[in-house]
C-alpha cells in the first residue's frame, strides 16, 4: 500500500507475492554456488573487451529494472534503518525535503532511535513508529504497510539482508555503500529487484558532487573527445576513527581489514566515472586486475596510539594498505580504483577523466582541454560553471548538509523521482557493478593480480543507451 496518485499506479511494477519470492529466489541462489570465488575467481584475460561474458551470468529469473519509473505518489514515505554517524545525520535531509515523511526509524541502540524520533517530531511531523529491540528488529519495520522507501545506513555485514528484506516486503530500499559484500548476494539482490519490481539503489553520494556533476555533463556534451581513461579513489586517513571506542558502533569496520585483501570501499571512487563513461548505458566494465601493498599502517598506529590492554592487539591486518585496481571496459577504456584508509594522506577521491581533447583532475580541480587551453598549462576548472553546472545545483546553490551538499541534492532527487514518477538516476546494476570490486579485488590480490571478470548483471541491457544522473529537469 503507497500514497500513490490516482490513475498513476505503473501496474507492470506490481510486486508479486513475498511467499512466491521467497520459494524461487532460494532455490536460484543455491545453484548458482556463488561466492567470492565464483564469477570473479576465473580470470579474464583470455576474453577480448565486449565480449560475451555467458558463463558468469546466471539466466534472468524477471524482467530488467533498467528503466523503469517509480510509482507515482504525493508523499514519500521513509523508513531509516540505522541511526549512527551516517543515518543519524541523514535524517535531517530526508526532513528537509518537502513532501517526505519519516514514518518509521530504527536502531537496537534506543538512545539513538529516541533521537531521531525527537528530531521529526521537531520538524513538525508526526512521531514516528520506533524500532530499537535488538538486531533484527528491522523485520517487523520492514512488514509494515506505509513505507515506500526503506534507507539503510548500518553496518555493511548487514546491508545485504537489509535491502533482501525490504524488496521481499514491497518495499523500495536505497543502500549506503557498499551494496553488499559477496558476488552471489550482489546476483541476488538483482534478481530481487527484478521479481518484485521494487529498486534497489546504492545511494553513492559522490555522484551528486558538484564538480562531478559538471564533468559529466562536459564529457557527455563532448567537451574531452572520445573517453579513454578515469580515474577515482577513496584515500582517506581513517585510522584515528577505526580505532576510537566512540566514533563506530564498535570495531566492525576495522575488523574489515582482517578479512579482505582487496578495495573495501570502491564505490565513492567508481560510481562518477563509471557515470562519465556510460557505464551499463552503452558500455560495461568487463574485467578488474588488483594489486596490493603490504598491510602495515593500522599495526603501526595501534603500536603508536593504543594501549595494549585494548582488544584490537588480538587483531591481524592483511593486505592491502593501499589498493591499485584496473578496470577495462568493453570500449577499451581503462579506469583506476585506489582504496587507502590506513596511512597518512591528504584527503582524495582523484576523480579524473582524459579523453582525446583533454583531461580533468580534481583536489584541487584543474582542467586541459582543446581548443580552450594552449601551452600545456593546467586552467581554471570553475570557467565552465555557468555553461555546464547541472541544474540541480543551480536550483539548489547553497544545500544544507555535509560532504558539501551532495546529500542534499542526492536526497533531494531520489525524493523528486518518488514523487513525480520518474526513472530512478541509478538502479541495482549500477549498484552490483560499483560494488563488485569489493570481492573481486580481494580475489585478484589473491592470484597475484590476474584479471578477474565483472559479471554483466544487466544481462544484456547495457548496450542501450538511456538516462542517468546527467537527467532533465522535469517540467
Amino acid at each position: 500500500m503507497n500514497d500513490a496518485a490516482p490513475g498513476n499506479q505503473d501496474r507492470s511494477q506490481d510486486s508479486p507475492s513475498r511467499r512466491t519470492v521467497l520459494r524461487t529466489t532460494a532455490g536460484v541462489a543455491g545453484a548458482a554456488g556463488l561466492g567470492f570465488g565464483a564469477l570473479g575467481g576465473t580470470p579474464a584475460a583470455a576474453a577480448e573487451p565486449g565480449a560475451a561474458d555467458t558463463a558468469a551470468t546466471p539466466p534472468r529469473q524477471g524482467r530488467t529494472m533498467a528503466g523503469v519509473p517509480f510509482e507515482r505518489r504525493s508523499t514519500v514515505r521513509v523508513a531509516i534503518v540505522g541511526l549512527g554517524n551516517r543515518g543519524g545525520s541523514m535524517i535531517d535531509l530526508f526532513l528537509a525535503v518537502p513532501g517526505v515523511r519519516v514514518v518509521a526509524v530504527c536502531d537496537p541502540v534506543k538512545a539513538k532511535t529516541e533521537q531521531a524520533a525527537a528530531k521529526v517530531v521537531q520538524a513538525g511531523q508526526p512521531s514516528p513508529a520506533v524500532y530499537a529491540n535488538g538486531e533484527n528488529d528491522y523485520e517487523n519495520l520492514c512488514e509494515r504497510g506505509d513505507i515506500d522507501l526503506v534507507y539503510v545506513a548500518t553496518p555493511w555485514d548487514s546491508h545485504f539482508a537489509m535491502a533482501r528484506t525490504a524488496m521481499l516486503n514491497g518495499k523500495h530500499v536505497g543502500v549506503e555503500c557498499p551494496l553488499a559484500m559477496r558476488l552471489d548476494e550482489l546476483w541476488e539482490l538483482v534478481d530481487l529487484s527484478e521479481r518484485t519490481r521494487r529498486h534497489c539503489m546504492q545511494l553513492e553520494n559522490c555522484c551528486y558532487g558538484k564538480n562531478e556533476m559538471r564533468v559529466l555533463r562536459m564529457a557527455h556534451a563532448g567537451k574531452f573527445g572520445e573517453l579513454l581513461h578515469g580515474a577515482g579513489a577513496y584515500n582517506h586517513d581513517l585510522r584515528g576513527l577505526m580505532f576510537s571506542p566512540t566514533y563506530y558502533e564498535g570495531p566492525w569496520r576495522r575488523l574489515w581489514h582482517t578479512r579482505l585483501r582487496g578495495d573495501l570501499y570502491p564505490n565513492h571512487g567508481f560510481g562518477p566515472v563509471a557515470n562519465y563513461m556510460d557505464i551499463n548505458r552503452g558500455d560495461r566494465a568487463v574485467s578488474i586486475s588488483s594489486f596490493g601493498t603490504p598491510a602495515l599502517g593500522l599495526a603501526e598506529y595501534r603500536e603508536a596510539n593504543v594501549d595494549r590492554s585494548d582488544p584490537s592487539w588480538k587483531e591481524t591486518y592483511i593486505e592491502s594498505d593501499r589498493t591499485i585496481s584496473m578496470v577495462q571496459t568493453a570500449k577499451g577504456r581503462v579506469i583506476r580504483l585506489e582504496h587507502d584508509v590506513s596511512t597518512p594522506h591528504p584527503y582524495s577521491r582523484i576523480n579524473s577523466l582524459g579523453g582525446t581533447k583533454g583531461v580533468f583532475e580534481d583536489y584541487p580541480a584543474r582542467i586541459y582541454i582543446e581548443p580552450d587551453h594552449h601551452d600545456d598549462q593546467w586552467a581554471d576548472f570553475s570557467a565552465y560553471a555557468g555553461e555546464f553546472d547541472h541544474w540541480l545545483w543551480k536550483e539548489h546553490a547553497n544545500p544544507p548538509g555535509g560532504h558539501g551538499g551532495m546529500d542534499y541534492i542526492m536526497v533531494f532527487r531520489l525524493m523528486q523521482c518518488m514523487r513525480l514518477g520518474l526513472v530512478p538516476d541509478f538502479d541495482v546494476y549500477d549498484g552490483a557493478t560499483w560494488t563488485a570490486p569489493v570481492p573481486l579485488s580481494h580475489a585478484s590480490i589473491k592470484a597475484k593480480g590476474a584479471p578477474q571478470r565483472i559479471p554483466d548483471f544487466t544481462r544484456g541491457e547495457w548496450t542501450k543507451s538511456r538516462s542517468g544522473v546527467d537527467s532533465v529537469k522535469p517540467a
